[in-house]
């Protein structure tokens, strides 16, 4: 009964352990595959178990090729038979167990709930399990067959690092199993149905299992965790469309009214849609590093307010592979897309195509003037490159139009004080400095732009985004251009977003916020749109707002005039020291958690030494040893009787199958003390049978439960220490 038993609490802990996964793949996928991993293999071990004909067990080898079959079979029919169309079984199955952890860790978390991702799980928590199993049914070690399942445990939390939601009541669940585990197996078979352990030990397994769900949280833990993505190399950047959508602007504007996307929202937000941040003196392009992801966004940096907004995007006429969203999209349902992390870019794996309709859930950050006006120039790696300037494509010396671009930049912003009012006075300068204008001839170039600046003074969503980018860069500030669209037609819940609704505009990274879109279009380009259309969203009515507060409030002293402090930051939160209670709860575990391990080692480590040395010290360690047997059921004051008075007494009080076990004991504690020849290493190991015996019989009597309750308590461990004091 007790080894059925320990097979019941394996199959628990695989599928827990198998449940870990939950944070690569969501638990809805994860969970019957989990389940039938740990059941199956468990229920074939126990069915082979029991001996054949012959009266012998079955060996491990029939096992195992067993096994092996029914993992095969169970695999292809539960979780590969949707990917077995595109190859052979062998095929599908060799890449889904050895290549599949690579695929995962590229993936943005949760991982796409794929045949050939799945069958790792199945394959990690089936051999846990069977493993797990035949050492329950083989060994007689209490805690090993908990090791396989914390094997699958490790594989769970390296994937899984980064990945959404908690595993901690899980591990809560794990520590209370493995608890269990070792009371079922405490005594071996003899001694007696699988309930009684389970009932005297089960409410302390269910205590640490409660002190790991509530101290897990508040355990301080400094050190990032161990990334296994930082080791595999991301995809490098590419084309993911043939045609930018930055050179698509001009020919949307002169056909403005097709409706490129539709989108079901009770909030107007921009939609972004394209990221271009690397610019070369002809064209902007995208360094993205496009990852797959299941539908999670990375978050990017946190701002101190934020909304979220929910959308139902219905895809039109809109090319390319592009995928519109607000800023910064946090997850997408509906439509396979690929991710940057860093900048939270959404495309598609294949062009877009009318009809395709997703789901995108976003949180869109709103900056007041009072955090625009402290902000510095951020000064990473990315902004760095976002600083660059380059020389144009063949180029062997900078060419005359960036001292041009630097001058007109510094006449711009001539008196700004801050990072932040530059960039203000920059957008503020190009709104007034030329017209909008949807007929002027395309091209972002340096010769282009140049043109547009000195002679044309006229141009579309284009020129003015690409212009401010390039002036931003030359004075220093980290840009980059963003295409996407603004406005649009709404009607009840449904915004329409057409051609003519195309926007370009740039922004620039501050150290703590992330990137900020600045609007240099002049205010003629809002009026030239339909009359239906929205003018601008409440977002960014509010960002514009902001930051010509910022500005205003960060200009310089001048003459006589004395900059306007602004007031200090609040402290972060995760820079806050951590309130007094949390220590004094962890010092109160400690406390708890330090009583209860030396109360549990300390029996243990005394029964060891009490079984080392000569064979005559041995035999008394075993005297010792059940005179703290006999004081669990009321003979406390047995260490003041003779050999025989307490082998008497503790019959009555145990038993009379206790007599069996006292008397031989206490005839071999007389002998050694007062023969004269010493006692030889057989009469000290029957000394210990005896003993061992004792305890089992006084368990049954008292009850682990009480036995435990005793264990506990200071005056009988006070009492203990002192016998052994006296008794040696």
């Amino acid at each position: 009964m007790t080894r059925y038993a320990s097979l019941a609490v394996t199959a628990c802990l695989c599928a827990v352990a198998g449940l870990a996964f939950q944070r690569v793949f969501g638990l809805g996928p994860v969970l019957p595959v989990a389940v039938v991993a740990a059941v199956v293999p468990t229920v074939l071990a126990g069915l082979l178990s029991g001996p054949r004909k012959g009266g012998r067990p079955w060996p491990l080898w029939t096992s195992l090729v067993l096994t092996v079959v029914a993992w095969a079979g169970t695999a292809a029919v539960t979780v590969l038979r949707p990917a077995l169309g595109d190859g052979t079984f062998p095929q599908t199955l060799r890449e889904g167990v050895l290549g599949s952890w690579k695929s995962i860790l590229t993936t943005l978390l949760p991982a796409p709930a794929k045949p050939e991702y799945l069958v790792l799980v199945h394959a990690l928590v089936w051999l846990a399990a069977f493993a797990s199993a035949e050492i329950a049914l083989r060994t007689p070690l209490r805690a090993l067959p908990a090791v396989p399942p914390l094997g699958v445990w490790a594989a769970a939390l390296l994937l899984g690092v980064d990945g959404p939601g908690s595993n901690l009541p899980l591990a809560a669940a794990t520590v209370v199993l493995v608890a269990v585990l070792v009371l079922v197996r405490a005594d071996g078979p003899a001694s007696g149905p699988a309930w009684r352990p389970l009932l005297a030990g089960l409410p302390a397994a269910a205590v640490l299992g409660a002190l790991a769900l509530a101290l897990g949280p508040v355990v301080p833990v400094s050190a990032d965790p161990y990334d296994p993505r930082e080791q595999v190399q991301a995809p490098p950047p590419q084309q993911r469309d043939s045609v930018s959508p930055l050179d698509r602007v001009g020919g949307w504007l002169l056909t403005p009214d097709q409706v490129m996307f539709t989108v079901r929202s009770k909030r107007t937000e921009i939609e972004r849609l394209a990221v271009l941040d690397a610019f070369d003196g002809v064209t902007w392009t995208s360094t993205a590093r496009f990852v797959p992801t299941g539908s999670r966004v990375p978050e990017g940096p946190k701002p101190r307010k934020k909304h979220g907004v929910a959308q139902r995007v219905t895809i039109g006429a809109l090319p390319g592979v592009y995928v519109p969203a607000p800023d910064r999209p946090r997850e997408v349902d509906g439509l396979g897309v690929v991710v940057d992390p860093a900048g939270g870019a959404l495309a598609a794996a294949k062009p877009l195509r009318p009809g395709q309709a997703y789901t995108v859930s976003s949180e869109v950050p709103e900056w007041s003037a009072d955090d625009l006006a402290g902000a510095g120039v951020a000064d990473d790696a990315e902004a760095r490159a976002d600083r660059r300037l380059p020389w144009g494509p063949g180029a062997t010396r900078p060419p005359v139009q960036l001292a041009e671009f630097r001058g007109f930049a510094q006449a711009a912003t001539q008196g700004a004080a801050s990072p932040i009012q530059k960039a203000a006075m920059l957008a503020e300068y190009l709104k007034r400095y030329a017209r909008y204008d949807v007929t002027a001839p395309p091209g972002h170039g340096y010769r282009q732009l140049d043109y547009f600046l000195g002679e044309g003074r006229r141009g579309t969503p284009e020129h003015f985004g690409t212009a401010y980018a390039l002036l931003a860069r030359t004075l220093g500030l980290p840009s980059r251009v963003v295409v996407g669209f603004d406005g649009g037609n709404r009607s009840g819940d449904t915004v329409q977003y057409r051609s003519g609704d195309v926007m370009v505009w740039p922004e620039v990274k501050f150290a703590g916020l992330g990137w900020v879109r600045f609007n240099p279009l002049p205010d003629s380009a809002r009026r030239s749109k339909s009359n239906d259309s929205v003018a601008a969203g409440e977002t960014e009515k509010k960002l514009e707002q902001a930051q010509k507060n910022a500005a205003s409030q960060t200009r310089g002293s001048g003459a006589g005039k004395t900059p306007r402090k602004t007031p200090p930051k609040p402290a972060a939160a995760h820079d806050a020291p951590a309130p007094w209670w949390v220590f004094a709860s962890l010092a109160v575990a400690a406390l708890v958690l330090a009583y209860l391990l030396a109360v549990l080692l300390a029996p243990a480590l005394r029964r060891r030494r009490r079984r080392t040395g000569e064979p005559g010290d041995r035999i008394t360690g075993a005297w010792h040893q059940a005179l703290d047997h006999l004081a669990d059921v009321g003979l406390a004051t047995a260490r003041t009787l003779t050999a025989h008075e307490v082998a008497r007494f503790g019959a009555s009080a145990v038993g009379e199958d206790a007599r069996g076990h006292l008397g031989p004991l206490a005839e071999l504690v007389d002998r050694s003390r007062f023969a004269p020849a010493r006692p030889d290493p057989r009469a000290a190991e029957e000394a210990w049978h005896h003993t061992d015996r004792l305890g089992r019989l006084v368990t049954a009597r008292a009850g682990r439960l009480r036995r435990l309750r005793r264990r506990l308590h200071p005056r009988s461990l006070r009492g203990r220490r002192a016998g052994a004091r006296r008794g040696g």
